[in-house]
């Protein structure tokens, strides 16, 4: 069959396209940006299109010519694109569906996507299932919960982060939140399975594994599995949890938000039973999964790296804000010095001084709020070197501060590298 599968450069859609081409499948993959996946997938066809964009039926007749099944595993957690890409776009594609005769639509929705969840994201969910099942196409929504992998994204690598953790583990109110986890290559089967048994036309799914788990015994089973001993748990308060999440609201890619905060107490946990007996099989389960790929060292180095990312980004925030305040109420001296080496005016003086700032500030509030990791990154180290090597050059003796006034520079550039890095959470 011909499968649309959008949402396919994220963690879940990658494993439904690796199984759908593995079956003999024709995929065609809308992503964002391609950004190497045609190399990972040669088998696969790319289409980069903006989810958020495309809210016009005709932005989907090209993309859906010939199509038999469409499979949308698109969605985002937080921001402002959450609705037109939960809602409005598939509204515009379920129409365009219809018109072109695709067989069925399969939405990857959330096993929190309940009336009393109140978050954006579990209501846009749900109100993106309405309309699918409204649009007259024929449909098949699945609600898995926690789904883990061999590698990991959302949930599950702050799971992974949080197990990475020295000394104690924080550990939200008692720790007792349901999961029933399922393997991201189990719900991938899943998936396959379904598009290709019309049987599953307008049934609502719950894909989960074989065990429900508490919060706290996934943290533990982790912990193990990376190998670094028994779970010891530092139990925070939840209106303590809830400040946390409104820092990673405003940081923008905090490890934690509040939304996660309410998706993770509002319980996600299904029927094994009832998924099991619907599919034939039963997935396996995630003691069996863990014995069956033990943890390498690059699994223990996103555990303890995990929050070290949203760490460096703050303390790089910091120094920016910090250097153009600094310049603004005390930078005239080092200015004035800077432009008589330089043999300028004295009329530079206070343009150098204020546009200096202004640029540390403008770098501060990109970092703060970026959403292009590389551009931010080399925008970073540009500015840093720009500054060490002019500085450097007309006032050479500051080489020997004892205080390191440029040499720290130095490390401060691997610093920005390294964020460059380990910030990129796809």
């Amino acid at each position: 069959m011909r499968i649309l599968l959008l949402g396919a450069g994220g963690f879940i859609g990658r494993h439904i396209m690796s199984e759908l081409i593995a079956h003999g499948h024709d995929v065609i993959a809308v992503v964002r940006r391609d950004a190497g996946l045609s190399g990972a997938f040669p088998n696969a066809r790319f289409r980069s299109m903006d989810l958020a964009a495309a809210i016009d039926p005709s932005a989907w007749t090209e993309p859906l010519r010939g199509v038999d099944i469409v499979i949308n595993a698109a969605g985002v957690l937080r921001g402002s694109d959450m609705v037109p890409v939960h809602v409005a776009m598939p509204g515009a594609l379920h129409e365009a569906a219809l018109a072109a005769g695709v067989r069925r639509v399969v939405l990857i929705s959330a096993i929190s996507a309940r009336p009393d969840v109140d978050t954006d994201y579990a209501q846009s969910k749900l109100e993106g299932e309405a309309a699918l099942k409204a649009s007259g196409v024929p449909w098949t929504i699945l609600r898995p919960s926690l789904v883990y992998g061999d590698g990991s994204y959302g949930g599950t690598s702050l799971l992974r982060g949080m197990a990475g953790l020295p000394w104690r583990i924080p550990l939200p109110s008692r720790g007792d939140f349901p999961f029933t986890p399922i393997h991201a290559a189990d719900l991938a089967r899943s998936v396959r399975q379904i598009c290709e048994d019309a049987a599953f036309t307008g049934q609502i799914l719950e894909p989960v594994g074989p065990e429900t788990l508490s919060l706290a015994d996934l943290l533990a089973r982790y912990r193990a599995w990376l190998g670094f001993g028994q779970a010891r748990f530092l139990h925070i308060p939840i209106p303590a949890m809830r400040l946390f999440g409104r820092i990673g609201d405003v940081m923008s890619s905090g490890p934690v938000s509040t939304n996660s905060l309410v998706q993770l107490m509002a319980g996600n946990a299904g029927s094994s039973a009832d998924f099991a007996k619907a599919m034939g099989w039963m997935p396996r389960s995630l003691g069996k999964a863990l014995a069956a790929r033990p943890a390498e060292v690059q699994d223990r180095w996103h555990a303890r790296l995990f929050f070290l990312a949203p760490a460096i980004k703050a303390v790089l925030v910091f120094l920016w804000l910090a250097s153009a305040l600094l310049g603004f109420v005390y930078g005239r001296a080092a200015t004035e010095a800077l432009a008589v080496a330089a043999g300028l005016a004295g009329s530079w003086v206070s343009p150098l001084q204020m546009g200096s700032s202004l640029l540390d500030l403008a770098v501060a509030a990109l970092l703060l709020f970026d959403k292009n990791r590389r551009f931010i990154t080399l925008a970073q180290l540009v500015v840093v070197a720009g500054y060490t090597i002019m500085i450097g050059t007309l006032l050479p003796h500051l080489w020997a501060d004892p205080f390191g006034a440029l040499l720290k520079n130095i490390p401060i550039l691997a610093l920005i590298l390294v964020h460059g890095v380990i910030g990129d959470r796809r």
